[in-house]
């Protein structure tokens, strides 16, 4: 059990486009673990507003999760093709005004507010602050502004994250490279980073354990597109000619999975070089990195990814691509970084970590992984609101 909140006064209602629902409890999970964070130094209140196509009436759910107060609103909308985008717009605004009021109702009037990644999220944040001055701070994950993956578009989505981010009282990308490319999008507000949050028990004593071979972890959402699992199997495949004293490991689920399982049958790997775990548990993905030699990512583009954070949390060198916030992320001291898309220099420098991750230091990578704890980025996100607050 998380500890209990810190006596405070200070009322805090996040907003957010992602969540965890009663359809989908990865959604948006990063969003939930900052709620958790700072909800151990304040009052913390989620409001959720989603579309539901199961639904024919507002459906208001109210529960607790780990000192987070969450209020879901699952609103109905037209399956009219035509009708459908104005049934939702009409249908989200009734339904934050009926959560608001419940929100305000069971938990009193916030003293400020969360949006966690942009548009909605913001608008709601920025009308709150229009009409009852409460202030808010802006909490950005999304890679849409990214060159690579770029979405960021349409007259509408831009003039209101403008409008958001200038009357944010703060604006925090969860990576330097995120930021920068929000401002290169014109999105100009006062910024500063937040890091995402490592469960407890990722820092916790490891065991040590003998095993007959290095293992190199992977984990991710299997989107070959951003992932570039295709890449790291031909590097290891190329590996595997000079060397068998390694095996590589692959968790997670995601859209390509099936038909990553039958490229690596097509490659040609020796039996047990290559293991496909599926979906796992958070504590299951922390018992494989605690089991593990090297860490590696190979992504086209990335924000600030979770299981880079994590890595370092338990103290396994990173063998990565060097992309996004994972260049400021993985010092020498924590690993290794290669262009994205060089497999030669992917397998030349796999063989180099399988040969030398015990001379890493584990506990200076660890102490780098700090940053990344629920005290850690609990506390940040409080510091502000008591700034901007005055409580």
């Amino acid at each position: 059990m998380p500890p209990a909140p810190t006596p405070t006064t200070v009322n805090i209602l996040f907003f957010s486009a992602w969540y965890p629902d009663r359809y989908d409890a990865m959604a948006g999970l990063f969003v939930r673990k900052h709620a958790e964070a700072l909800a151990r130094h304040a009052h913390v209140t989620v409001l959720y507003l989603t579309a539901d196509a199961n639904v024919s009436d507002f459906d208001i759910v109210i529960q607790e999760y780990n000192n987070v107060n969450e209020v879901y609103v699952y609103f109905p909308f037209t399956d009219n093709i035509l009708l459908r985008r104005l049934s939702k717009a009409r249908n989200y605004w009734r339904a934050f005004k009926l959560g608001y009021a419940r929100v305000v109702e069971r938990f009193g009037k916030p003293d400020a507010c969360q949006a966690n990644v942009l548009t909605r999220s913001g608008a709601l944040a920025y009308y709150l602050k229009h009409t009852q001055k409460i202030p808010y701070i802006v909490v950005e994950h999304w890679s849409r502004y990214l060159p690579q993956n770029f979405s960021y578009r349409g007259f509408l989505r831009k003039r209101l994250s403008e409008l958001a981010v200038r009357n944010a009282e703060s604006v925090m990308p969860v990576s330097s490279d995120l930021m920068r490319n929000m401002q290169s999008c014109g999105l100009r507000g006062n910024y500063r980073i937040i890091n995402n949050v490592v469960d407890d028990f990722f820092y916790e004593p490891i065991k040590p354990e003998l095993r007959p071979k290095k293992r190199i972890l992977h984990v991710s959402c299997f989107s070959d597109r951003v992932k570039n699992i295709s890449g790291i199997l031909r590097a290891t495949r190329k590996l595997q000619d000079q060397r068998n004293d390694f095996e590589l490991v692959l968790v997670g689920a995601g859209p390509d999975f099936e038909e990553l399982k039958a490229y690596t049958r097509r490659l040609g790997f020796a039996d047990g070089v290559v293991r496909f775990t599926g979906e796992l548990t958070p504590a299951e993905v922390c018992q494989w990195f605690k089991t593990s030699d090297v860490f590696l990512m190979f992504s086209n583009f990335e924000n600030a990814p979770v299981v880079i954070s994590e890595s370092l949390a338990v103290g396994v060198p990173v063998l990565s691509s060097a992309v996004g916030g994972i260049i400021d992320m993985v010092p020498t001291e924590a690993g290794i970084l290669v262009p994205p898309g060089d497999e030669t220099q992917l397998t030349e420098n796999l063989g180099w970590m399988l040969d030398h991750c015990n001379e890493f230091d584990t506990e200076a990578i660890r102490r780098l992984g700090k940053a990344y704890s629920y005290e850690a980025v609990g506390r940040q996100l409080y510091d502000t609101f008591v700034k901007i607050t005055g409580k």
